[in-house]
């Protein structure tokens, strides 16, 4: 049995300019599977509706992921030999589909002459419709037997596997030209997704987030030590649940000061046979980041003589 939960909060830098939340976060829990998806609407100038888009973004992945079970048992029977081409079609079908809502939504919606004020007509004869609405996407997807994600832009997919350890299974590695953001706006954003799968290792808990999360922590370290740490803890879920949000809430005033979002999903009957084990990777991850610590200061003191 899955279970799940997602949080967007926004960022005092955007508070502080009165700005609306970029982020956008969800998760959906099935018998069969459960999705956690987020997107960080890009938030410039000519992105003026990148909140909309980010929140068709996670849409638009939730709804795909949903076409794609439409005969569960079928598709985890044949997924897992055509994982490499089903994934690069759900690809194509999140943008499609936000593609679609955009379309709608512009055409219900015409640009304001307020939002059209902020340029020139040669400026904004320049960008495209799309361009609007760009947005970044995470998204991470727990099945029976097998997991697998995909992102296009930055962002964070954390796995925490049966041995205990939080890993990055797709780190960022941005498939676009020189100077071009990866983004779901972009003509070819088809082509520029990053992805994974697994079925060797059973999934405990699976997490996206929007790059304001991780910017808000000292090292790679202290990112991963926190979400085993959640991890060890989703025995609990509603406090936990309770716990992450204040916790989000407080790095996206005194951290990054970024919108920050998480989205997180998890094997109930996993994670409960697992605790000891979670809880004994975090006290060991305790250990390890006091030794770090400790190295640094030695080093420090050494460099001052």
């Amino acid at each position: 049995m899955f279970n799940g939960f997602s949080r967007s909060v926004r960022g005092a830098s955007h508070e502080a300019r009165d700005l609306v939340c970029q982020d956008s976060s969800a998760h959906k829990v099935t018998e069969y599977y459960a999705v956690a998806v987020v997107a960080d609407g890009h938030g410039s100038k000519k992105h003026f509706r990148s909140n909309v888009g980010s929140r068709f973004a996670v849409e638009s992945t939730v709804e795909t992921i949903d076409r794609f079970y439409q005969d569960p048992e079928e598709f985890e029977k044949s997924f897992p030999e055509r994982h490499k081409a089903v994934i690069k079609n759900i690809e194509k079908q999140i943008i499609t589909t936000w593609n679609a809502k955009v379309t709608e939504h512009i055409t219900a919606n015409p640009v304001t002459p307020e939002e059209k004020s902020k340029f020139t007509d040669e400026e904004f004869a320049a960008i495209n419709v799309e361009s609007y609405y760009g947005t970044t996407l995470i998204a991470a997807v727990a099945g029976r037997g097998f997991c697998f994600g995909l992102m296009i832009g930055d962002g964070n997919l954390v796995a925490v596997f049966d041995d205990g350890e939080a890993v990055l299974p797709m780190e960022y590695d941005e498939s676009a030209p020189a100077n071009v953001t990866a983004s779901m706006c972009n003509a070819n954003a088809a082509s520029m997704f990053n992805s994974f799968y697994r079925d060797k290792k059973k999934v405990l808990a699976m997490f996206t987030s929007t790059d304001g999360l991780y910017t808000s922590f000292g090292s790679d370290y202290d990112f991963l030590d926190f979400h085993t740490i959640i991890a060890s803890n989703l025995v609990k879920a509603e406090a936990m649940e309770a716990s992450v949000y204040k916790n989000l809430e407080k790095r996206s005033h005194f951290g990054t000061e970024d919108d920050i979002s998480l989205s997180c999903v998890f094997d109930v009957e996993g994670v409960a046979e697992n605790n000891e084990l979670l809880l004994k990777k975090v006290a060991e991850n305790k250990e390890k980041a006091a030794k770090r610590r400790k190295e640094l200061l030695t080093t420090g003191l050494k460099t001052e003589d």
